[in-house]
Order: structure tokens, then sequence, then C-alpha cells
């Protein structure tokens, strides 16, 4: 099989774009800007929602869902968070009439009526979400509430790439409200853990975790916490964000509460987010310039059984041997696919499965019958073995245990070797331009020297990370006091 993948040294985002599509996971769609999620992509983000949602759920939180569309006086009651998404609203002012139902569909002229109100097709959902918690909140008793959606948002995105940045996307999104700032603070603090342990443990990607700046932070919050990734290329993604709200939203729209004392009090709220820009983050973290290298956890199909024969009888007695693998592969939650496909020969069938990252491929032919073995490779290292059959079970259990493992340390370790401390802004943009990653350097807390260190080099601050030391130090731009470092980095 002739994959044809463009090298990662060569050109990245190629060899990204390329994948992404040759590895069935995506494709863009009619619409411009937007994307197909194929059923392997979409198998990949399944088992994340799961997940997610049964991490949700342990914490107390439950799922509703609220419409896409939210009046644009709704949109506007919170004036940071309009004036922060207005560039990227899609707005509906027009719907259509049917002038004469008689008149076939096809020969029909339609004539377009303007809506009383402007529709906001919503690129995040606090306006709409608050404007009903109004009507559920009447005391304390109806506090704390936990609610989280599964939807889909538009954001009019002029330049797109798959996953990473399209106009319409799929995720999740937390919208709490609380009767104090403390509950609403440790909300927001222990949300951003769950998506830090989530991206850590099943996605095997190291993260830091941080606060963002007021010029990064979320539009309408008070606090934006941030879990950040670096990618193979050097540069920075932003995986997660959860952020505390204050009562902002609270007073836009007019939510209060009352107290034990009986009296009125605003509320406190919070919201957080993750989005299939993960799926992005997944590719680019540890795949390779053969394909995908998905984690155990994540992948759809964690182990392809490929039966190597001539002819009908040798098949026969392959699979009679891998047939009762499988079915105890499957009694263990292994999700295993035995390729027994005849019209692809087995060199083709690797080279599939290699693409599309499945983690272990086994491999059994009429020698390895006689040998009572089986070959063993593991996709992250392409180290190859031959088990004992009596033994294969129980050595996959723990080869899919030991390359969850793997691929996160081999992360972990490329994102500490990526982690430059600078004291000089010439030292600054040398790494950025030679090495990339993350640079630790001191910054004096403005956002106006934040702005022209972005202008003179695209690195943005990606964070100020938590239990962050004090340090005494100048600015690496402008030379005044600092009394932290922090880290930057060109990012998607």
């Amino acid at each position: 099989m002739s994959k044809g993948l463009t090298k990662r040294g060569d050109d990245y985002s190629s060899w990204y774009n390329e994948l992404v599509k040759k590895a069935d996971l995506a494709e863009h769609s009619a619409v411009k800007g937007c994307m197909v999620i194929k059923p392997y992509g979409f198998a990949i983000w399944e088992k994340m929602q799961q997940e997610l949602d049964r991490m949700f759920k342990l914490t107390g939180h439950v799922n509703a869902y609220f419409p896409i569309f939210v009046p644009k006086s709704l949109f506007e009651a919170e004036e940071k968070n309009a004036a922060g998404f207005a560039k990227e609203c899609a707005v509906v002012t027009h719907y259509r009439l049917k002038t004469n139902p008689d008149i076939p569909a096809k020969l029909m002229v339609d004539e377009q009526a303007k809506l009383e109100e402007e529709l906001e097709v919503t690129p995040t959902s606090e306006a709409v979400i608050w404007n009903t918690y109004k009507n559920w909140i009447q005391s304390y008793r109806d506090l704390p509430l936990l609610i989280n959606q599964w939807a889909n948002v538009v954001r009019w995105e002029m330049r797109t790439r798959l996953f990473l940045r399209t106009a319409e996307f799929l995720w999740q999104e937390g919208h709490t409200a609380h009767a104090t700032r403390q509950e609403a603070i440790e909300e927001t603090e222990q949300m951003l853990d769950i998506y830090a342990r989530f991206v850590e443990n099943f996605l095997a990607i190291p993260v830091v975790r941080g606060i963002k700046t007021e010029n990064e932070r979320f539009a309408g919050a008070e606090e934006t916490y941030c879990i950040e990734a670096l990618m193979q290329d050097g540069k920075a993604l932003q995986a997660g964000t959860s952020h505390f709200l204050g009562q902002n939203f609270a007073k836009a729209f007019d939510v209060k509460y009352l107290n034990k004392e009986n009296k009125q009090e605003w509320v406190w709220g919070t919201s957080w987010g993750v989005s299939t820009r993960l799926m992005g983050a997944l590719i680019m973290s540890h795949s390779d310039d053969e394909g995908l290298v998905l984690p155990p956890k994540l992948a759809p199909i964690q182990v392809v059984m490929i039966p190597i024969y001539k002819g009908e009888e040798q098949l026969a007695a392959i699979k009679e041997v891998l047939q009762p693998i499988r079915q105890a592969l499957l009694e263990k939650n292994i999700a295993v696919k035995l390729d027994d496909r005849d019209t692809y020969r087995p060199g083709f069938k690797f080279a599939e499965w290699e693409l599309k990252g499945v983690p272990v491929r086994i491999a059994l032919g009429h020698r390895d019958l006689e040998n009572k073995t089986i070959e063993v490779v593991r996709r992250d290292t392409k180290e190859k073995q031959v088990v004992p059959l009596e033994n294969i079970v129980s050595h996959i259990e723990d080869l899919l245990e030991d390359i969850q493992v793997q691929i996160f340390q081999k992360a972990k370790q490329y994102q500490e070797a990526m982690i430059t401390q600078v004291d000089t802004f010439e030292a600054f943009k040398e790494i950025l331009v030679q090495k990339g990653g993350f640079v630790s350097a001191h910054w004096d807390g403005t956002s106006e020297t934040e702005e022209k260190i972005k202008e003179a080099t695209k690195a943005t601050i990606r964070c100020i990370p938590l239990n962050n030391p004090k340090e005494e130090g100048k600015c690496v731009f402008s030379g005044k006091p600092s009394q932290q470092r922090v880290l930057f980095a060109v990012a998607y």
C-alpha cells in the first residue's frame, strides 16, 4: 500500500493534512470551512466523549441541551463576551417564505422575510444558558447547578484546518452556578484538573496547567485556567480551558438567589470546554512518517489480527486458532479486528493498519502454527516479537498497558527538552527560530509588552504556570522588574 505521506521534517503542515485524510479521520465538506468526520475519526472522538462524560458525572454534573440560536439582544447582554466573539459570529437575518404550496418546489420562487430580531449562531452558549438559569434558580436550595452539554457551535473562521480550526466543530461546554465565589473557583480548578488528567491518561499528552493573561482570557471571564500542550513541530496548542466567570453573567441576565438569611444575591458562575481540537492534538503529538500512532485507550481497534496463508485450507486452520484468541480479548474489553479479507495481500494490510495507528498487530501463518507461536508487532516502536500462542492474551494485555505508558513518557521527555529558559530578548528570538517549544522568560505583567512581543515574534504567553515559583528578574523585552517566569510559544 502506497501511503505517500509527506515527511514531517519536509512539510509538517502537509504531513498533517494528508494524514488526517489518508487515515480516514476526516475530510473537507461542501460547506467551505466545515468538515466531515468519518467513522474512524468519529470512533476516536466517541471514546474521548464517553470517558469525559463519565468523569463529569462522577463529580455530580448532568447533561442538558440548549439551542444553537440565540437572539442578538441576549448575546449582547454581557458586553465583553459579545465583543470578544463579534468577528466570529454567523448571523441569521432572514427566512424563506413559500408563496404557493401547490407549485412544485423546483419551480417555486422563494421570497425572503426579515426576522423581527437577528439570531446569532452561537459560538459559545453562556448567553442562552444564563438566560435560562434565570428561571431555574430562585434560592440557595437550587445551587449548585452543574450542567454540561455536548453540542456543536459555529465560529466563522477564515483560515481553517481539519480538527484544529473549522467554522463548525463539536465540543462539550459546562456551565455551572454557585452560591459563593470560593465554590465557583473550586469548580473551575476541579474541571481543569479533570481535563489535565484526561489528556495525560488517555491521550498520553503531557500538559502544563496554568492561567491565561488578561489579553488571552476568555471574553467575559474574571480568570481563565488552561492546559497547554506541545506538538512535535515545536508549536503549542491550547488543549482545554476552564473559566471563572465571577458574577458577570449573573448580573447581565439578572440571575439571583435567596440566601439562607432571606437576602437576594447574585450567583457565581463558571464555564469550561474541550473540543474536537483534541483530535488534532492527538495526531500531532504522537504520529510519525508512516501514519497515526494511537494510545491504546483511544484506539477504535486496539489489536488487528492478520492471517498469512495459501489457500482456503490454511486460512481455515489459522482462523480456528485466531477465533478463540479474538474471543478471549473481546471478553477483556479489548477491541480486536480479524482482517481476513482475501482481496488484499498481507503487506497491504500491514501498511494500512500502520497508517491507521492500530497499537498492536499480530500475524499468524502456517509455519507459526507448526511452532505454536505468533508474531506480535507494536505500532509505537515497531518492535517485533515472537510469542508462544499459549501466552498471547496476557502478553497483549501487558503490551497495551506498556504502549500507553511509553507513548506518554516519550511525549513527556520531548516536552521537558523543549522548555528553554532565556533572560534576553535576543536569546528569546533565537530559541523561537532555531528550536521552538516553550520559552520560559520574565515578563513585566503589562498587556502592552505582551502585544509588542507578539508583533515582533508571533509568540504569545501560553500561560502563567500554576504553582509558579517566585523569582526576581527583569522582563526580557522591557527590562522592567518581574516576579516570575511565564511560558511563551508560537501556537496553533
